[in-house]
């Protein structure tokens, strides 16, 4: 049986994160491979040593405690997920537990999320702690435009070793060819290789029975609050919140409180309508087939622009938007893309494996 190991993000407490490595894991294991993650958890001074070796602006510590310190107990149930739901190797918190860890495998597979974006640029998530053969199901760079000369010579040495290359968007695909002339494919994010029976089959049952708004911002912007005003005014439904912003908290509406995966989960999946400027709160919405409206976060001439995910959901699943979605025609996406994303990971570990 072939061994597999994945390097994706485990501990920034983010849904779509904890979620899209369930994802792929259990794709993985259902395609019959031995897999684990890779259980990096970098302590401080591999933060720091990487801030430094990277180029990458100080200004991210401070914002990842701003967050930190915003979202309040909106994290809970993390550990739990991670125990009940994901299989790990020990724990990793430099390079030299990874080149260790990598040990155990035949091939490594380094997963989806943002872990290409050059903004942060980590290269482990490249994978650079191995030899072993090497694939990339999906990484996002999440940006737009290429980074500076110094990250693009950085980024196209860290990419040449992987034997198959895919990423999550076409903006990021382009600039994939743009710094190494390599051509990746276009995937879509391991979340989607799960049908929506398998995320029901998750779900926490104990949510509210009653019709409700459900709004998850990972921005802070007054238009986010308007539109959710107006939505229930139109609809007469209340307005439930899954705070992860100071905005969010003082928006005066009923706040859903140390929401574990599996909750977040169950709210999107009772709610009469989702407003998010979240990805993977878009792309869960497209799954379970609920309206959703969907906000931009970032201005589409902003150079760190992330708008890009959104863009590339839309096209995946075929729609414009998903506030009134023809969701016989969603589904049949998600099915294509389903199978053309499981097809795609098996081949390239074919391929790879010695």
């Amino acid at each position: 049986m072939t061994r597999v190991g994945v390097m994706t993000f485990l501990h920034n407490d983010n849904y779509g994160s904890i979620l899209q490595a369930f994802a792929l894991q259990q794709v993985l294991l259902d395609l019959g491979y031995d897999a684990r993650h890779i259980d990096y958890a970098p302590d401080k001074q591999e933060k720091l040593c990487n801030l430094l070796r990277s180029g990458n602006s100080p200004m991210l510590i401070l914002d990842g405690m701003r967050k930190k310190s915003a979202a309040g107990k909106m994290h809970g149930g993390f550990d739990e997920f991670r125990a009940q739901h994901i299989r790990l190797t020990d724990r990793c918190p430099k390079h030299a537990a990874l080149t260790r860890a990598a040990e155990e495998f035949d091939v490594l597979v380094c997963g989806s999320d943002q872990i290409w974006s050059p903004v942060w640029l980590n290269p482990a998530y490249f994978l650079d702690f191995t030899s072993r053969p090497k694939v990339a199901y999906a990484p996002s760079l999440g940006v737009q435009a290429l980074p500076g000369r110094c990250k693009q010579r950085r980024m196209a040495a860290l990419m040449k070793p992987f034997q198959a290359v895919s990423v999550r968007e076409e903006e990021g695909a382009a600039l994939v060819q743009a710094m190494t002339g390599r051509t990746p494919a276009i995937l879509p994010d391991p979340v989607m290789l799960l049908p929506r029976e398998r995320w029901q089959s998750i779900l926490d049952a104990d949510i509210p029975q009653e019709p409700y708004i459900l709004c998850y911002f990972i921005g802070d912007h007054p238009s986010y609050w308007q539109k959710a005003a107006s939505l229930a005014q139109a609809t007469g439904l209340p307005v439930r919140v899954i705070p992860r912003t100071e905005g969010a908290r003082q928006s005066g509406h009923e706040l859903e409180e140390n929401v574990p995966p599996q909750r977040w989960l169950a709210l999107i999946n009772g709610a009469a309508h989702i407003v998010t400027d979240s990805f993977h709160g878009a792309a869960f919405a497209s799954i379970l087939n609920r309206p959703c409206h969907i906000l931009r976060r970032y201005r589409e001439d902003d150079p760190e622009s992330k708008n890009s995910r959104i863009d590339q959901l839309l096209r995946t699943i075929g729609v414009k938007d998903l506030a009134d979605a023809d969701w016989d025609a969603v589904n049949a996406h998600l099915s294509l893309e389903r199978e053309r994303g499981v097809k795609w990971l098996q081949e390239a570990i074919t391929q790879a494996a010695p």
